[in-house]
């Protein structure tokens, strides 16, 4: 599958970080990112010129499941925090997995005026056990869907139901793995 940057492909190799390191970046409220750490620019392989105004999608990987980036951005939007398994690529199709936390960052007058995302090493047997047969059978809904966003929607509507036959909420289910 290509990826929208310029024919960007996947190419199949993980890349890894230490369990010790953070990966940080910011944003502004379009997800425009404003500030990027060293850590994120090796792993993406970009230069801190290279992604300052660009959309934080510049590292979307295309097996990410589009219905998880919506709920991301629902919850940070409406100003709460959220936890996430998400996988990046690279500016050369390389990827890698991360763990994130994601928050607004909020003004003195408590208004959103950004985000802030700290990843750290994901667990690999959550990976496998959980998150990547999860992402791939959301991906298989929303590519089977006559358009994007009814895909998106309907794959939506599988996690909703699996997490309501769980009987928690996303953020439980994620802290649960």
């Amino acid at each position: 599958m290509s990826d929208t940057r310029s024919g960007v492909r996947p190419s199949g190799k993980e890349r890894h970080f230490k369990p010790e390191e953070l990966i940080v970046s910011k944003t502004d409220l379009k997800g425009r990112i404003t500030y990027a750490n060293d850590l994120f620019l090796d792993l993406a392989d970009f230069t801190e010129q290279e992604v300052l105004g660009q959309p934080h999608s510049l590292i979307r990987h295309p097996d990410m499941p589009r219905c998880i980036f919506k709920m991301l951005w629902d919850e940070i939007a409406s100003g709460n925090e959220i936890f996430a398994y998400v996988v990046n690529m690279g500016k050369h199709g390389d990827h890698y997995w991360v763990y994130a936390h994601i928050t607004p960052t909020f003004d003195a007058k408590h208004q959103v005026i950004g985000y802030h995302s700290n990843r750290r090493v994901a667990d690999p047997k959550i990976l496998k056990e959980k998150i990547i047969p999860l992402y791939a059978e959301l991906r298989k809904i929303e590519e089977g869907a006559a358009n994007r966003k009814d895909g998106m929607n309907a794959a939506s509507r599988v996690l909703a139901q699996k997490l309501s036959d769980a009987g928690m909420a996303y953020d439980k289910f994620i802290q649960s793995l």
